[in-house]
């Protein structure tokens, strides 16, 4: 197992990433922003900019899980959870487009199929990935990672639930409000997890410098 000291990064580091970051971020709500003035009749639909912004982010965080697990085999069973979170979460987001063009309830079929055999390994392997998710829960990453989780599986779910934006918008109120209030969060919560994802592949690579050196 690597020493810790190659968890941390330098400040100079983390000033270049976080800069890096917060373009992304601003780019990314750049982008809502022209959706919600130049597309009235596409807002925070499928076929919007947002929903399209949320699979390209879990594309790109599989991506990078997949070359992190190809360049350091340190956190095999970690890796593979997340390869089917983000998998599941990439299937779950063209449901529509699947239960049109493929079979009703095709995306449930495919999760099911995906994300069995992959809980099915870790949880056989239970001890190796508590000590996994120990030492990723302890890196940067890894508090990137829980606030992403969190902000798009249980925030924004609870955030952009109708009623509240009901009873708060009353008579003024309009599906928009609650599908904008959703989809920007959860846009959020993607973007996290897909940094995560930047910041979990610079750790592996840092470990796997230093096991050479």
């Amino acid at each position: 197992m690597p020493e810790h000291s190659a968890d941390r990064t330098s400040f100079k580091a983390l000033c270049l990433r976080g800069f890096g970051y917060m373009l992304l971020i601003a780019a990314l709500l750049q982008a809502v922003l022209f959706e919600a003035t130049h597309m009235p009749n596409l807002r925070f639909t499928e076929l919007g900019l947002t929903e399209p912004m949320q699979t390209l982010l879990l594309l790109g965080a599989m991506i990078l899980v997949l070359v992190t697990r190809r360049v350091d085999g340190s956190l095999p069973h970690l890796t593979l959870l997340l390869i089917g979170l983000f998998g599941a979460s990439l299937i779950r987001e063209q449901d529509s487009w699947l239960d049109q063009f493929v079979f009703d309830g095709a995306w449930q079929v495919m999760v099911t199929l995906l994300v069995l055999p992959i809980l099915f390994v870790v949880i056989r392997n239970g001890r190796a990935f508590a000590a996994e998710l120990e030492r990723f829960g302890m890196t940067l990453s890894g508090g990137l990672f829980a606030a992403g989780f969190f902000g798009t599986y249980v925030f924004s779910r609870l955030y952009g639930r109708g009623e509240m934006w009901r009873n708060l918008l009353a008579d003024h109120y309009l599906r928009v409000f609650k599908d904008a209030a959703e989809e920007i969060t959860e846009l959020f919560g993607y973007t996290l997890m897909f940094i995560a994802m930047v910041e979990l592949l610079m750790l592996v690579l840092r470990w796997r410098r230093q096991r050479l050196a």
